[in-house]
């Protein structure tokens, strides 16, 4: 149960007088009671809170188009591919990405690579099968920073269900225009926006 106000309150004022601000830590906040008295007014509270742990924002999107090739496993982007990957520098070139991450395929690799040139950043390179070991180096690394991933169509849905987000089903294989923008405002929650970009998936 959530500690109420009065409950701050209580025991703080002694003969009008006000005493030293109280600092309260709460699960997700960390909370500053101002206790403010006037002789003529009396005394009020101000409560400001602020979050304990910084908030993540993630921009998660499946690899651009890929070549066909059922032989291959690791096949590259195709021509409408490389195009998506270069509409991505357009809509994050300035949005103040900290990191990238793309799993050990090249067409993760390629679909963030010009983003990747565009603002000097390294590309992360994490197993397409451990979002556990993902999210566990996201948080120790970084925490209050806005990251980019780009994942698959099963890997997505999954990683954004484990940030705390709604379940989504498997990416359609014809999709490539989904982008989803996370934010985690505590662990285990978070809010996500869906949206698109590009081409329109045919």
């Amino acid at each position: 149960m959530r500690p109420r106000l009065a409950d701050f309150a209580k025991d703080r004022i002694i003969d009008g007088r006000r005493n030293p601000r109280v600092q309260v830590e709460h699960q997700d906040h960390h909370c500053v009671l101002d206790v403010v008295c006037d002789s003529g007014r009396g005394c009020s509270l101000r409560l400001f809170a602020t979050f304990r742990r910084p908030v993540a924002t993630l921009i998660i999107v499946r690899h651009a188009e890929k070549i066909i090739d059922p032989n291959n496993p690791d096949v590259d982007l195709s021509p409408a591919g490389q195009a998506r990957a270069q509409e991505l520098v357009r809509i994050f070139g300035d949005a103040g990405i900290n990191a990238i991450y793309a799993t050990q395929y090249k067409r993760t690799q390629q679909t963030v690579k010009p983003l990747a040139d565009k603002l000097g950043l390294p590309v992360t390179t994490v197993n397409s099968k451990a979002t556990a070991d993902l999210l566990a180096q996201i948080r120790s690394q970084n925490s209050g920073q806005t990251i980019f991933i780009a994942g698959h169509n099963n890997t997505v849905p999954e990683i954004i269900t484990a940030l705390g987000g709604p379940q989504y089903p498997t990416i359609p294989e014809t999709e490539y225009d989904n982008l989803f923008i996370v934010t985690v405002y505590r662990t285990g929650k978070a809010k996500v926006v869906k949206m698109k970009y590009g081409a329109p998936a045919k």
